[in-house]
């Protein structure tokens, strides 16, 4: 028995020191297997830097490499839409980029040939005193044709090929449309505001959307005071009472200006292109402290630093950040996320979350590599990227 117990107990330490071994083989493994994936282990601020530096260069050399050729062919094609357009340079490229303007032409429900008419005409409407101007045809020839589900990611790819092969800077694209045009930019720039600096309506109209969307875009409207078919001329004039009251209201949010051109009728002669000089001085914020998103009939996933993976036609979302503390400070959805970098909090510090009053999150939230790849990936914006999330559910909190 004496003899025997010295060999049981070596033989435990033997068990013992392999099966140790073996865990760190695993986790070696495993390690290096994920070496090149996105990562979800919180990384500091220069490690966050080298990771975006990293992640958009790979994404730009697909891009230019997959996209030039459309470019060259002046074709975007989208989930089967294709969309051709041209190009207008103006001026000397800046330091910091181009400004790069959308030109949406008019028309509507008609025959092709005669928007393809209002397309070639649009080409010359506008000049600008530096930028480039994208004048999109638009690929269907319907009374919608520029606010249909199908223009916003084609706008979106545009953007994302503008950024990256013709060195537009991103908090400098402007959207701007007459007409047919115009009913795009009412509908458009809410949406999409987040992409864009400023946005200009001219001679057309809203139908059913909301101003809500536009808290941090600068817009503009032009009417003719005579441009009275579908009431163009007095949907104006109440859009001008909306965004006032929505200013007053918000006095940081909703820059407007409504101009009606005294008797001019659906043609304004031109005198519309003060739009541009006033669109020119403004930049794009990407990391507002409040945003108002109310989604559209075409709804979105990403809109700012909020995202909902379940958007919902007309629904709400109001969040403001003060310091360290995101207020939710209105909701008719339930499920979201909340993405965030350094310019928005201290992602070294906690964060707290609240609704309705309660404190519903307080903890750090980690910069993480696949939260940087997938911001970059979505809209292929350098200026607009994001390190960490806060998922938010709702739904067992009672006001």
């Amino acid at each position: 028995m004496l003899d025997f117990y010295p060999i049981k107990i070596v033989s435990a330490r033997f068990v013992f020191l392999n099966l140790i071994f073996f865990i760190l083989v695993i986790i070696t493994s495993c390690s290096s297997n994920n070496k090149n994936g996105p990562s979800n282990i919180g990384l500091s601020k220069s490690e966050t830097n080298i990771q975006i530096k990293n992640s958009y260069d790979e994404f730009e050399a697909e891009i230019i490499t997959d996209r030039k050729k459309e470019m060259d062919s002046r074709v975007i094609m989208v989930n089967g839409v294709k969309m051709k357009f041209e190009l207008k340079f103006y001026g000397k490229k800046p330091k910091e980029g181009w400004s790069l303007y959308f030109s949406l032409h008019g028309g509507g429900q008609t025959e092709p040939a005669v928007n393809e008419k209002q397309w070639v005409r649009h080409q010359t409407l506008y000049e600008v005193n530096e930028g480039i101007v994208f004048i999109p045809r638009s690929p269907t020839n319907t009374w919608n044709m520029w606010h249909q589900d199908h223009i916003d990611p084609l706008l979106n790819r545009a953007i994302q090929n503008m950024i990256m092969l013709y060195e537009v800077n991103p908090n400098k694209v402007y959207l701007m449309g007459y007409s047919a045009g115009g009913d795009g930019v009412y509908q458009l720039a809410p949406r999409m505001a987040d992409r864009f600096a400023a946005a200009a309506m001219m001679a057309g109209h809203p139908n059913e959307t909301s101003p809500l969307g536009l808290r941090n875009l600068p817009f503009t409207i032009h009417m003719g005071e005579n441009d009275a078919p579908y009431n163009r001329n007095k949907v104006a004039t109440e859009w001008k009472g909306k965004l006032k009251n929505l200013r007053n209201n918000d006095p940081n949010g909703y820059p407007h200006l409504v101009t009606i051109h005294q008797d001019k009728g659906h043609w304004m002669e031109l005198l519309d292109t003060v739009a541009i000089t006033w669109m020119s001085r403004y930049r794009r914020n990407p990391f507002p402290k409040k945003v108002v998103w109310k989604q559209d009939d075409v709804t979105h996933n990403r809109f700012y630093w909020l995202r909902d993976e379940n958007p919902a036609e007309r629904s709400l979302l109001v969040a403001s950040i003060e310091g360290q503390t995101i207020e939710i400070d209105n909701a008719s959805v339930s499920d979201f996320t909340i993405m965030l970098n350094d310019s928005l909090i201290d992602m070294d510090k906690s964060v707290i979350v609240k609704y309705d009053g309660k404190e519903i999150f307080n903890a750090t939230v980690p910069r993480t590599s696949s939260t940087i790849l997938k911001s970059i990936r979505e809209y292929g914006d350098p200026k607009s990227v994001y390190y960490g999330e806060i998922p938010v559910s709702l739904k067992n909190i009672t006001k």
